[in-house]
């Protein structure tokens, strides 16, 4: 048995801010928005369209943009008199993910567990290894 890999990227900082992202996105509308803001593109939406494309509309999207603007994944941009709204920030999604799976197995002290391989992956069966 080898001995648990304690080395760890995600700190207490990340542990925070990791909270603070996933508490935001805890919200089947939040993560309705925020799918449809990744759909649109770099451009965005108007702040109507996306009302329209979401079916969320006053009040309540603007609660949605208000959570999602504070931990940085949308942003809303005056253009002449609409409001754009945009996905903003994919790679910190990207890094929080990344950084929370990266802790997978970090402790577990089975040898054939690894970075590149986890303990609980499915192992590759003799079949599936001929169809490569």
């Amino acid at each position: 048995m080898s001995a648990p890999r304690n080395a760890s990227q995600f700190d207490d900082i990340h542990l925070a801010e990791a909270a603070s992202l996933f508490s935001a996105l805890g919200s089947e509308q939040r993560l309705l928005v925020l799918r449809t803001l990744l759909r649109a593109g770099p451009k965005g939406l108007s702040i109507g369209e996306l009302g329209n494309r979401t079916g969320i509309t006053g009040a309540t999207l603007t609660h949605h943009m208000k959570t999602l603007a504070a931990v940085d994944v949308v942003k809303q941009e005056k253009q002449g008199r609409s409001v754009i709204c945009i996905a903003a920030d994919y790679d910190t999604l990207q890094g929080q993910l990344t950084a929370l799976l990266d802790e997978c197995c970090a402790d577990c002290t089975d040898e054939a567990c690894t970075p590149e391989h986890h303990c609980h992956e499915a192992p590759i069966t003799d079949q599936e290894a001929r169809h490569d």
